[in-house]
């Protein structure tokens, strides 16, 4: 029962401490004049992957690398196939928005390169340098288009996640620390209770890793997609999954390599597969069909769920 504890213990400080994190950083980039879209783009999409940072950085230094690969490769089979699958039965997904339609390919070329460099058991710091090198392209080329372009819709929807008032410089300097220092404090704490599961039920932690781990820290996906779909605000809910991915893939993977280089022997070319397949999917129902609709969200979650119960019953097995 400990280890379950200690799991939602670490997971509430993760979330908590992303929260305050995104708090201060938004107020210290509105405070030194930056537009809210750029804000949006930016701080916010990628804050809210701050905890599979933290706990991919966490698990590699550990020396629980399957974790940490784990992680990042369940995070992005969650975020397509559970929270998009989600966010479709609660309104039909359509997108209209040009800068999305560019990302989904460029997510499948993210997948694709990083199942590439995984094929070999490890990844190591060359690799990392070469993802984090793609991430500061992409964030670039994302940041230069959002200016030209202007979008209004883009605007008004990424305003809404982004503070209109930023808070004093000093506040906003305690908030950026006050989070980082939970994030620290609950990714130790998560990542030795996931650890102590993984012991505990005999299975291997790189199926912890893809599972529970990856759920945990993709809730803050999942929260901002619900709501935008609710809200049916759903070039949020979509964008809100594609930029996570890439970042997950380019930003997360390539830091946590750097660090710490990677062992994902564990992770199989099933689970790399899965990956890139439900990228792949994506692009026909956007690019094709202009949605996502309920009957697809319906499959997603299906196709999750049975992947989910392979991995359990094959490392049971084992």
């Amino acid at each position: 029962m400990l280890p379950w504890l200690l799991l939602v213990l670490g997971l509430g400080l993760l979330f908590v401490g992303a929260q305050i994190l995104i708090r201060g950083g938004a107020g210290l980039a509105l405070r030194m004049g930056i537009s809210s879209l750029v804000v949006g783009l930016t701080v916010i999409a990628y804050g809210t992957s701050s905890p599979e940072l933290v706990v991919s950085i966490q698990a590699g230094l550990s020396g629980n690398g399957a974790i940490s690969a784990g992680n990042i490769i369940g995070s992005n089979i969650c975020n397509i196939l559970l929270i998009l699958g989600a966010a479709a039965l609660v309104h039909p997904i359509a997108t209209h928005t040009q800068i999305i339609r560019r990302e989904i390919p460029l997510m499948i070329g993210a997948s694709i390169i990083t199942a590439a460099l995984m094929s070999d058991g490890t990844v190591g710091r060359i690799d990392g340098l070469a993802l984090l090198a793609g991430i500061i392209v992409y964030t670039w080329l994302t940041l230069r288009d959002a200016n030209r372009e202007g979008t209004p819709s883009l605007e008004a929807d990424f305003k809404e996640e982004a503070p209109t008032k930023p808070i004093g410089m000093p506040a906003a300097i305690g908030l950026v620390i006050g989070g980082l220092i939970i994030l620290a404090v609950g990714s130790h704490i998560f990542v030795g209770a996931a650890v102590n599961l993984a012991e505990s039920w005999g299975i291997s932690q790189a199926v912890i890793g893809l599972t529970i781990v990856a759920i945990g820290t993709s809730l803050p996906e999942l929260a901002t997609s619900m709501v935008a779909a609710f809200n049916r605000n759903t070039d949020v809910a979509i964008g809100n999954v594609v930029g996570s991915n890439l970042f997950n893939l380019l930003g997360i993977l390539g830091i946590a390599a750097v660090v710490q280089p990677i062992d994902v022997r564990d992770i199989s070319l099933i689970d790399l597969g899965i990956m890139v397949a439900a990228a792949v999917f994506l692009l026909p129902m956007i690019q094709i069909r202009k949605v996502i609709g309920r009957r697809e969200g319906l499959l997603m979650l299906a196709a999750y769920v049975a992947y989910t119960w392979w991995l359990v019953q094959s490392s049971t097995k084992a």
